[in-house]
């Protein structure tokens, strides 16, 4: 057990993170995502997973994971088919972690189904939460953590 870090964090996704940079996208998934075919495409190239649902995850993940502040869309949500600005719940909680985490109302961008999947494919990693609820799709771009000093540029 490790201080002031998430339990939930396991070593697994703890190694995947640390490589991660600036720019890398992150996927939590749902349960009923192709997430083992979609992991093995991306740079990280296997499966990782949280034994929580997705809003838990994504609180695990921002506890360590800045968002990108110079994108827009650095936090992406699956769209509902055929109803694409439909906002579920799974989506609003989530939502809600992100504003927690970044200490700010951070509204997430949409992305259809199929163009999810092949962006998923080109992140760094996909880690598939337990959750059973449909539309538990979500993208995080990774931004960067600021020096402690002021750098003479």
């Amino acid at each position: 057990m490790l201080k002031n870090l998430d339990p939930l964090l396991n070593a697994d996704v703890l190694h995947a993170l640390r490589l991660m940079g600036h720019g890398d996208d992150v996927v939590i998934c749902d349960t009923n995502f192709p997430a083992d075919t979609v992991a093995k495409q991306t740079t990280y190239g296997k499966l990782l997973k949280i034994d929580a649902d997705a809003p838990t995850t994504a609180r695990a993940i921002l506890s360590l994971v800045p968002l990108d502040t110079f994108v827009e869309g650095a936090a992406l949500r699956m769209e509902v088919v055929g109803a694409p600005h439909e906002l579920l719940p799974i989506a609003k909680e989530v939502q809600a972690e992100i504003d927690r985490a970044e200490g700010k109302s951070w509204p997430m961008g949409t992305v259809e189904r199929f163009a999810f999947y092949e962006r998923a494919k080109k992140a760094y990693c996909v880690i598939q939460s337990s959750d059973r609820r449909f539309y538990g799709c979500f993208i995080f771009k990774m931004g960067v953590i600021a020096p402690d000093v002021k750098l003479g540029v």
